[in-house]
């Protein structure tokens, strides 16, 4: 069965019945969940997590903790990149096309024609198969924002989590970070502790007022827990001690704090895990480096890499990622997704890079196009095409007689030796790339 035109038959009909695929409140999903006996209130132990950056990578590190502890865990978070089902997974296994097709199908005959989006249609269905299905612990990531997100359905998680935040969706959230900050924090429930890692201080400030203003005890970073690079590994402490980790599988500096945030949360509450599950962790296109046939394609000895970082603070993260790749000319390939803020995303990256290229696959949902991110960069990337044309483009000129056919900016002199190629953007491109990958 194929499940993306399945789901597409569905939203397609969805579509007609409330036309937004983003409508932040709680009342359509509500009433659903009451014609389906409220789902959300028979799961396991919940962990909501939110943030603009690392929800992902969060929610990855607590499943991967827990089960390396013996734990099975139920895991919904958004979008997906190559399979409709990798969305949702079930003590520990993800969904297959046809229990999620008619769970799916199945809740839109009960919701029987009411407004309702697809999003909260597709997290209706995740609520039903949890329940159906025992775990030890439920990982929650917010889809978008956090007060009307359709995840906050849930009245009482055992604990929340709030990973970075900067500005994203500002057409939906707000046009400053304190504003979407007090959107994240709508997640934040009377009683139920919340897990806050490293945040700039506005951000920091507006999330602890909220938390006091709704009795939620909040752990933040820097004050009741804290996580530190040792050189063989990673040291975290709180309040109930110190414990040594390896470190992630996940790679990048920004994924320590994501780590802490993970190890903070299941401590705070007492939930089984093992710290050392951290070193098996899986999150695709989170500087995940790729081994298949777009690979190939590039000179011996370069190495190709992909991140679905796609904001501003990604771009500084990745940046600082980018820092410690210093040995070797780093080419970025770049699509983006309209509606994001592409100039701000590349500022901290131009610096650091021998080429730029933009790209914009046929397939890529709402890519923007290419010339739109060449103005972004200042006139410093270069049409780039697809993905797989603009590596062709950056083997052609490597084997030019001059080295480069043309003069590259940026700091770093581009040479014939070994380099790294980073793909990046937007998590619709990663979803692409993944499968030119594996083709």
């Amino acid at each position: 069965m194929n499940t993306a035109w399945a789901i597409e038959a569905i939203n397609d009909r969805l579509m007609r019945l409330h036309p937004r695929l983003i409508d932040l409140s709680l009342d359509r999903l509500r009433d659903l969940l009451g014609k389906l006996g409220h789902p959300e209130r028979h799961l396991p132990p919940v962990v909501h997590v939110a943030g603009t950056n690392g929800k992902g990578s969060t929610c990855a590190f607590i499943r991967a903790m827990s089960e390396a502890a013996g734990r099975t865990v139920h895991v919904y978070t958004s979008p997906h990149l190559v399979r409709f089902n990798e969305r949702i997974r079930i003590a520990g296994t993800l969904v297959d096309d046809e229990t999620l097709i008619a769970t799916m199908e199945r809740i839109e005959r009960i919701n029987d024609n009411a407004p309702i989006t697809v999003f909260e249609v597709i997290t209706a269905a995740a609520f039903d198969l949890f329940a159906r299905t025992p775990a030890d612990l439920c990982v929650l990531e917010v889809g978008l924002g956090g007060r009307g997100d359709a995840t906050n359905v849930i009245d009482r998680p055992a604990v929340c989590a709030i990973t970075a935040i900067s500005l994203d969706h500002r057409e939906l959230l707000g046009p400053t970070v304190e504003v979407i900050a007090g959107e994240k924090a709508g997640i934040m429930k009377p009683g139920v502790p919340v897990v806050i890692g490293a945040q700039p201080d506005p951000v920091r400030q507006v999330l602890l007022e909220h938390a006091a203003s709704v009795g939620a005890p909040a752990l933040l970073r820097g004050r009741d827990w804290d996580i530190a690079d040792t050189g063989s590994g990673l040291r975290f402490h709180d309040a109930a001690g110190a414990v040594d980790t390896p470190y992630p599988a996940l790679l990048g500096a920004f994924q320590h704090d994501n780590a802490g945030i993970a190890l903070a949360a299941l401590r705070a509450v007492h939930l089984r895990h093992q710290p050392s599950g951290l070193s098996h962790a899986e999150w695709p296109a989170r500087m995940q480096r790729l081994t298949g046939r777009l690979a190939a394609t590039l000179p011996q000895g370069w190495s190709l890499w992909l991140d679905g970082g796609h904001n501003p603070g990604g771009g500084v993260a990745l940046a600082e990622h980018l820092r410690g790749w210093s040995d070797q000319p780093i080419h970025l390939v770049v699509g983006m997704k309209q509606a994001k803020d592409t100039a701000e995303f590349l500022h901290p990256l131009l610096p650091l890079a021998a080429t730029v290229w933009a790209v914009r696959e046929p397939e890529q949902h709402q890519a923007l196009p290419i010339e739109a991110i060449i103005a972004a960069s200042g006139g410093v990337a270069r049409a780039g095409g697809t993905v797989r044309e603009a590596l062709g483009k950056l083997r052609a000129e490597w084997n030019a007689p001059s080295g480069y056919a043309t003069p590259v900016p940026g700091e770093l002199s581009p040479s014939a030796g070994p380099a790294r190629v980073l793909i990046c953007g937007s998590l619709y491109l990663a979803g692409e790339v993944l499968k030119l990958d594996q083709a």
